[in-house]
């Protein structure tokens, strides 16, 4: 028996029971105590007394003790289970710490992760970073639309849950990092879902004629997996998230490859294919389906998997936009008035085939093929305005284009493990095809100033556009990996890359007989393009204990020969690019990691660039070649720590990265009286360019408020940029600068079977500064809530809401805000709760004003445009399942 202080539990008296189990403990002093009392096999007793002035004896009289064998017997144990493990760059998730709801999905799942948000859209964030892969058990599935996943697959299907960077399947093979990684997350089945099927129906529909219907059909046996799905809508539900947007796009019309490879895009101008994607602007009519299957057989040895995906969508809309140019001679304003109709239709077919030959010798074919088809029509008008609203350039132009988009695709990985345990030898083949034809019309009648403001001078523009670009590329890549001792290893690197490419742009004038039969040989282009690219390189891995370490280089000899047919010109340009990188990490333990990375490359400069292919869609912004430009070196160094405390379930992520370019490339832009800008490309020795990135992020569980998740999270980004102005005051350097800071708090409850709820919210700041003309800061905030009750008879009320703040600047004037509320009410049927009908309000407060600030150089630019508004919506959705050979439903 033994007497403790009930304050701090320290022992103040104990003794043995007599014979007869009687005991006494005396000469204790007045106070608040805890009487202990402990047998062999017996449960300990234990009770809280206190002794005063009126209670100086406590008597007891007689304690019954209960056997341990009887209370074990119904005993429930209940701990922390460790939700989170960190193995080396992998997060794992256990989703058996997190509640499940009936019927849930992964996506409902994901969002009680700490560090994680998912918006309304289905877009996933990790740790401040998007994840546009989703995998299941390492596999693609459908492979670039991560919603497909997170929305359909069941929760409770789910064993783990990874969160990495994917690197490339060659630094997979090798385990050495050759710089290549997406974001990523892995679902992991349970092996008990892995047989029978599941799927979703949902059909609705609503006021001003919104409807949404979506399906999908999954069915697992053994290690065969099948899924088809249908997607329609007008309601923003798309489905589209194809990842080949930006495989050979860019702004300029022309791209670079991380070796150094030029390739001629479809675009560059107003007649850029339309790619399909829509991120809010404008309202869209959508049509999508997919179907997916994999196996693997043969004992594993061999497997299988392919996707077929179809879809169409049609957007449609209006974008306003204002803008202000401060420059030392005076202030130009610019206003914009857009309407759009765009139109896509493509199919796709990949497919990936991996055999393992023998123990030693594996092999893994790629291949993906693509049609697409648009059609897009522009109409913009736009005015600018000097001071005192003196009337500088007006612009009305109608571009119409139809485009037919070709490419194929394919790759083969050959990997071998030699005899000395770890010397490796791997070989990759890559092939790839692009076509793009298209026709469009460009109609712009045009007006400026005179030189001495006195009149106006008209032009009319009245053309046939008739594009013709092909790209055909083949990469080889070799890499051998060679103990050179115990804990460290060598990769070395060769790979040869030979390019060619055709683009003959051509421009037709309007004749007398109506018909486009005018060669412009001004504003038509053809271009032939050959490159041959020698790459070599060597990355070595020091591997001991808790520490790994990647350091080297690779280095690229680049032969470029471009023609320029029509004018008789040949460029001829042999470059050298080198990328050196070292990375450190160390493991303190399963749940606690360090990681610090360098990464340097040469940037050399793009050929629109050196030489721009002539446009004249914009007559009043032109760009001109510098043929003397030379390469710039960028150098980038990031740090992340992350460490996870399972007692407290608290979890701490940290990460930032600084970059900056050495002799960059920078514009050097005249504009003169009436608002023409002439961009023109120069290097920079005396500045560098800078970016810089932080975020930081805690979140742990408080037992004390009932369970609820808290997080806290800050972030930073921002850049300086240099570039030349010359108006008619002289040239002067302007110093650009972009800051953004931010920060928030995340609160989360998730109840079973009764209600659930998170929000986070937080201010930001954001600085847009130039040297030349006016400062534009101002602060924001933006806040997140979603919740629901479950209430009796299967009833559930649902609901959430975003909202956005941005403060006045110095040079926009007017605030803007909005909140975006929606909210639903459901009932569920059936013991399982598989079949919903629900009703549900989109945009309440009909706030959903479409919005964008932006700022680029002396430039301050605000635009909105046209959204989905309010609407109201009936719908169902029905979600069954046989799996493991019986119907199961979630507890």
């Amino acid at each position: 028996m033994a007497v403790l202080n009930a304050k701090d539990s320290t022992l103040v008296k104990f003794t043995r029971a007599a014979e007869n189990g009687s005991f006494e403990l005396s000469g204790i002093k007045n106070g608040k105590f805890i009487l202990l009392v402990s047998y062999p096999k017996y449960a300990d007793f234990v009770d809280h007394f206190m002794l005063d002035s009126t209670t100086q004896v406590k008597d007891y009289g007689k304690i019954n003790l209960t056997g341990m064998a009887k209370i074990l017997a119904d005993v429930i144990i209940k701990g922390n289970r460790t939700a989170i493990k960190i193995k080396g760059d992998t997060t794992e998730f256990d989703p058996k710490a997190y509640n499940i709801e009936p019927n849930s999905k992964v996506e409902d799942l994901i969002k009680q992760f700490p560090g994680f948000q998912v918006d309304k859209d289905g877009k996933i964030t990790a740790q401040g970073k998007t994840v546009p892969k989703v995998l299941v058990d390492g596999e693609e599935f459908f492979g670039d639309d991560p919603t497909l996943v997170t929305k359909n697959l069941r929760a409770d299907m789910v064993e783990s849950v990874q969160l990495y960077d994917k690197a490339s399947d060659q630094a997979s093979f090798t385990g050495i990092d050759d710089g290549e990684k997406t974001k990523t997350l892995n679902i992991k089945l349970k092996e008990d879902k892995k047989n029978g099927y599941f799927g979703k129906v949902q059909g609705g529909y609503g006021t001003k004629d919104f409807y949404q219907g979506q399906a999908m059909f999954n069915k697992f046996w053994g290690k065969k997996k099948f899924s088809a799905y249908g997607i329609l809508g007008n309601n923003g539900t798309v489905g589209l998230g194809w990842d080949d947007r930006d495989k050979y796009s860019g702004s300029s019309g022309l791209t670079m490859s991380d070796d150094g490879g030029m390739y001629f895009s479809s675009g560059g101008d107003d007649f850029d294919s339309y790619d399909g994607r829509y991120n809010g602007e404008g309202l869209p009519v959508a049509r999508t389906g997919g179907l997916h299957f994999d196996n693997k057989w043969n004992k594993d040895k061999e497997s299988l998997n392919t996707n077929y995906k179809i879809g169409s969508i049609r957007v449609s809309g209006t974008k306003n936009s204002i803008s202000q140019n401060n420059l030392e001679s005076g202030v130009q304003n610019n206003t914009s008035d857009e309407s759009f109709d765009k139109d896509m239709f493509r199919q796709k077919l990949d497919a990936m085939y991996e055999m393992k030959i023998d123990t030693t010798l594996t092999m893994k074919v790629n291949v993906d093929g693509e049609l697409k088809k648009s059609n897009t029509s522009n109409h913009f008008i736009t005015k600018t305005y000097g001071e005192n609203d003196k009337f500088l350039n007006s612009s009305d132009r109608t571009l119409t284009n139809e485009v037919d988009d070709q490419s194929f695709n394919m790759n083969v990985l050959f990997t071998k493990r030699l005899k000395k345990k770890g010397r490796t030898l791997s070989l990759n083949l890559n092939q790839s095809i692009n076509k793009s034809n298209s026709e469009g019309y460009l109609k712009s009648l045009n007006k400026r100033a005179n030189e001495t403001g006195t009149g106006i001078i008209d032009s009319l523009t009245n053309q046939l556009k008739v594009n013709d670009i092909t790209n055909n590329a083949f990469k080889l890549n070799a890499a051998y990996t060679e103990p050179l001792s115990k804990n460290l290893t060598v990769i070395i690197n060769y790979g040869l890359t030979l390019m060619n490419g055709k683009s003959d742009r051509l421009s037709f004038n309007q004749s007398g007989s109506g018909r486009y039969d005018i060669l412009d040989t001004l504003y038509s282009n053809n271009f032939e393009l050959n490159q041959t690219i020698n790459q070599a390189g060597a990355i070595f891995n020091y591997k001991k204990g808790k520490t790994v370490i990647n350091f080297g280089s690779k280095f690229s000899g680049v032969n470029f020969k471009q023609d320029d047919i029509y004018h008789n010109k040949i460029y001829v340009r042999n470059f050298i690019n080198y990328m050196p990188q070292a990375s450190y990490q160390y493991r303190f333990s399963q749940q606690k990691s360090l990681r610090i990375n360098y990464n340097g490359n040469t940037n050399q400069p793009s050929l629109d660039q050196l030489q721009p292919v002539r446009i004249n869609n914009d007559p009043f912004n032109v760009v001109e070649g510098n043929q003397d430009l030379r390469p710039s070196f960028r150098s980038n160094v990031s740090a992340s720590y992350n460490s996870y405390k399972v007692l407290t379930n608290q979890s701490v992520w940290l990460s930032g990265s600084y970059s900056f370019t050495a002799n960059p490339i920078i514009s050097d832009v005249t504009t003169n009286g009436v608002g023409k800008s002439t961009y023109r490309y120069i290097n920079y020795n005396d500045k560098m360019q800078t970016n810089f990135y932080l975020y930081g992020q805690i979140s742990r569980k408080i037992n004390t408020l009932g369970e609820i998740n808290v997080g806290l999270n800050v972030d930073a980004n921002g850049s300086s940029s240099y570039n030349f102005i010359t108006t008619d005051l002289g040239r002067t350097l302007n110093n650009t600068k972009n800051y953004s800071y931010g920060g928030g708090i995340n609160i989360s409850k998730y109840k079973e079977k009764s209600y659930s709820f998170y929000t986070r919210f937080g201010p930001s700041y954001n600085m847009a500064r130039a040297s030349i003309g006016r400062n534009s800061d101002g602060w924001g905030w933006t806040g997140y809530a979603s919740g629901n009750v479950q209430l009796p008879g299967k009833f559930e009320i649902s609901t959430d809401a975003e909202y956005q703040y941005n403060g006045k600047t110095q040079v926009l004037t007017e605030s803007f805000e909005r909140l975006i509320w929606n909210a639903s009410i459901s009932k569920k049927f059936f013991k399982s709760e598989n079949l919903r009908f629900s009703a549900t309000v989109n945009d309440i407060l009909n706030q959903n004003i479409g919005f964008n600030r932006s700022a680029n150089n002396t430039t301050i630019s605000q635009s909105s445009y046209t959204t989905i508004r309010r609407y109201l919506m009936f719908s169902v959705s029905w979600d069954f399942s046989k799996m493991g050979g019986g119907i199961k439903t979630q507890k």
